[in-house]
C-alpha cells in the first residue's frame, strides 16, 4: 500500500483521487450519475444483434463504435443498468476520444436486449460474456478484446475471466466497483442506511424481470412481486429459475472472489473503501501478491462507481483504466 496516499497500487503508478466539490462523501459521490447526469454525446453506433448458443433464442443488444479494427473495448454494465447508464456512456466517451473502438453491451434482458430475451441475466451467467466474445470473433467484428466490467457486470467479468479467459483472445480487462462477496453486498445494501438505494435497485430488477418479452411462470411472477428485498428476489426467483438451492448457494457459487485466484488475464481491479454498496472487506483480506495478473486499486474513497475527482472531469477510474489499457502489449 502507499501510505502517502492509501491507494494500493503494485505495479503501476495511478494518479491519487481527490473528491471534487461538491461531491463530498461516499453516497454523494455514488448519487452524482442520478442526480446531474451528464450530457455525454456519443457518436452513432451501429447497433448489433448477438445470439446465445443455448437454444433459449435469446438475443443480446449492443451498440458498436468506432472505425475498424482488431481491438475492441467490450463495456458490461452493473445490477439493474444498461447501454446507457451513465457511467457506461462516460467510458465510452473517453475511450472513443482516444482512438479506441467501444461496444457497449446489454446483458440478458437488460436495456434494448429486454425485447429479444426470455431470460434474465444474473451475476454468474459468465457463458454469456463468452458467448459474446465468440461470436464477434466469427462475425469478424473483433480479434481480441479489452473487456470493463461494473459493479455486478464486474462479478460476472472476473468469473469469465477465471473460467475461459486463457481460451478468449483478451489483451487485460478490468473490473470496477465489483461486489467480490456477493452475500456480504447483499447484507451491505439491506442496511437500514441503504434503504433508499435499496428500493430504487429493487424497482429496477423487478421492472426487468416482468418486461413483456419475459416468459415467466405463474409461481416465477408471483416471486418476483412478492419480493420485498433483493434477497428474497434472489432466495425465491433467482437461485430457482437458475438452478440454485437457496440464495446463499446463489451467492456463494458465483462471488468473484472465490474465482480470484484462477483469473489469468492481466487485469485492474478498481474499488473505492467507501463503497456504501460493497463492502471493502472483501477486497482487503484477498492476497492479491497470490496472483500475479491481478492489478488492485483500491481508493479509500469514491463511492460506488463514482470517482469524480477534482483533476479531470473525466471520472478517475476512467483515467486508470486509460493508463491501464495504455500499458497492455498489443497483439
Amino acid at each position: 500500500m502507499n501510505l502517502r496516499t492509501g491507494i494500493v497500487c503494485i505495479v503501476m503508478d495511478f494518479p491519487t483521487f481527490e473528491p471534487r466539490l461538491p461531491w463530498w462523501g461516499p453516497d454523494l459521490q455514488t448519487l452524482r450519475n442520478k442526480v446531474r447526469p451528464r450530457s455525454v454525446a456519443l457518436p452513432p453506433g451501429k447497433r448489433l444483434m448477438i445470439p446465445m448458443a443455448d437454444g433459449t433464442g435469446d438475443q443480446l443488444s449492443a451498440s458498436l463504435h468506432g472505425e475498424s479494427g482488431d481491438e475492441l473495448v467490450v463495456l458490461v454494465h452493473g445490477l439493474g443498468g444498461c447501454e446507457d447508464s451513465d457511467y457506461v456512456r462516460a467510458t465510452a466517451s473517453h475511450l472513443l476520444s482516444l482512438g479506441r473502438r467501444v461496444l457497449r453491451l446489454n446483458l440478458r434482458g437488460a436495456g434494448a436486449s429486454g425485447a429479444t430475451c426470455r431470460l434474465q441475466y444474473h451475476a454468474g451467467r459468465s457463458a454469456d460474456l463468452l458467448g459474446v466474445f465468440k461470436q464477434l470473433i466469427d462475425e469478424g467484428i473483433a480479434a481480441s478484446f479489452l473487456p470493463i466490467g461494473y459493479s455486478l457486470g464486474g462479478n460476472m467479468l472476473l468469473k469469465c475471466l477465471a473460467e475461459y479467459g486463457r481460451e478468449l483472445p483478451l489483451l487485460g480487462a478490468v473490473s470496477v466497483s465489483a461486489p467480490l462477496d456477493l452475500e456480504a453486498a447483499c447484507h451491505r445494501i439491506l442496511a437500514p442506511r441503504n434503504r433508499l438505494y435499496h428500493g430504487y435497485l429493487l424497482g429496477q430488477i423487478r421492472a426487468e424481470s416482468l418486461r413483456e418479452s419475459a416468459v415467466l411462470t405463474p409461481s416465477e411472477r408471483n416471486a418476483v412481486v412478492q419480493a420485498k428485498t433483493i434477497y428474497e428476489f434472489d432466495q425465491n426467483f433467482v437461485a430457482p429459475r437458475n438452478g440454485f438451492t437457496d440464495a446463499e448457494d446463489y451467492y456463494s457459487r458465483n462471488m468473484s472472489l472465490r474465482f480470484l485466484p484462477d483469473v489469468g488475464v492481466r487485469t485492474l481491479v478498481i474499488h473505492s473503501l467507501d463503497d456504501p454498496w460493497i463492502p471493502g472487506d472483501s477486497y482487503e483480506r484477498f492476497d492479491w501478491s497470490s496472483n500475479p495478473n491481478l492489478v488492485p486499486l483500491l481508493s479509500p474513497a469514491g463511492g460506488h462507481v463514482g470517482f469524480h475527482g477534482r483533476q479531470s472531469r473525466v471520472p478517475w477510474h476512467d483515467r486508470c483504466i486509460e493508463r491501464f489499457l495504455q500499458s497492455l502489449p498489443t497483439q
